[in-house]
């Protein structure tokens, strides 16, 4: 699974995606070893976040897939989560087919991502825990929990920093907190912060097996990305460009996506930049994406704000 290789359906109109327990659906038991950053040790302990929770409330976090784009939110939720100690436990449960290599690589991404919950790798292997549905088609499920029975479902096909405000809301409707302003000034400081996206150490790629994954490991175990380009920090551009890239779509709609992209481009240098770069990664991967119309569009774009910038560093070195 790559940055770009999936749209959010629900969002934009699809067949919506299911991952996970339902709301009201019981939470039921699963194992996982625990993962500690620089925990070398031969004997891992093996438990039970469900037991361990004892019907108190809770969130289970399921990552299917370490991607540095989800990394913004997951550390949002990390320390979100953190703040509602004891009233919220927050759980963030890995998966990977083979238990070996999932240890290293999540060992290793633990040094960049530091997290402040409780961190395990699902004894179940790539598909998780069975009666769970989890859906390989999303990077994260986050599941929130009282009294043993689900409250919220997020399945999250590609997440990203625009998802935290719905999420963390659901964190704290289940430990009782339901104020909707909390949520707002956490995250006005964590923008205030910056976010940034630590790079993942040697074998920090992604977590499970299937296609590709020895290409996402021998380049991040060199500490550089895998895919060309890169995806937009900027979170209506990232917005516009994943609607671009929607396989259904008409002619008409792409004129009028490439309208409000470059409504919103205007003549942002950096915007420019951040555009080129994700237009970059999405041509990368030749017809899988989009429709060929979109495509031929999106070669114009990325054309016209490449030879923008070169104008304008032209202009800066007159004299």
């Amino acid at each position: 699974m790559v940055f770009w290789c999936l749209m959010i359906r629900v969002l934009y109109g699809a067949d919506p995606v299911f991952s996970g327990l339902q709301k009201g659906e019981r939470l039921s038991g699963f194992r996982v070893v625990s993962i500690v950053a620089g925990d070398t040790s031969a004997v891992k302990r093996e438990r039970d976040p469900v037991a361990e929770a004892k019907n108190q409330p809770m969130t289970v976090v399921f990552v299917h897939t370490i991607e540095r784009s989800l990394v913004p939110l997951l550390r949002a939720i990390d320390e979100y989560g953190h703040g509602l100690k004891p009233a919220l436990t927050t759980e963030v449960v890995f998966l990977a087919t083979d238990r070996i290599a999932g240890e290293e690589r999540v060992r290793a991404a633990m040094n960049s991502l530091r997290l402040k919950s409780a961190v395990g790798l699902s004894l179940d292997g790539g598909e998780g825990p069975g009666n769970y549905g989890l859906n390989k088609e999303c990077m994260m499920t986050l599941m929130t929990a009282k009294d043993g029975r689900v409250l919220g479902n997020f399945a999250l096909v590609q997440p990203g920093i625009a998802d935290a405000s719905a999420v963390l809301q659901a964190m704290g409707r289940a430990s009782g907190l339901t104020n909707a302003a909390s949520v707002e000034a956490f995250l006005t400081q964590w923008n205030a912060r910056g976010r940034a996206e630590p790079r993942m150490g040697p074998a920090g790629g992604r977590t499970g097996g299937g296609n590709g994954s020895a290409e996402s490991t021998n380049a991040t175990a060199k500490g550089k990305d895998p895919f060309p380009g890169e995806v937009p920090t900027d979170p209506k551009l990232n917005t516009l460009l994943r609607q671009f890239i929607r396989p259904t779509n008409d002619v008409a709609t792409v004129d009028r996506l490439r309208a409000e992209v470059v409504r919103h481009l205007g003549t942002n240098a950096e915007l420019r930049r951040q555009a080129v770069g994700g237009w970059t990664r999405v041509l990368h991967f030749g017809d899988r994406y989009g429709t060929e119309y979109s495509r031929k569009v999106g070669r114009e774009l990325m054309a016209g704000w490449t030879n923008a910038a070169v104008r304008v560093e032209g202009e800066v070195g007159k004299p």
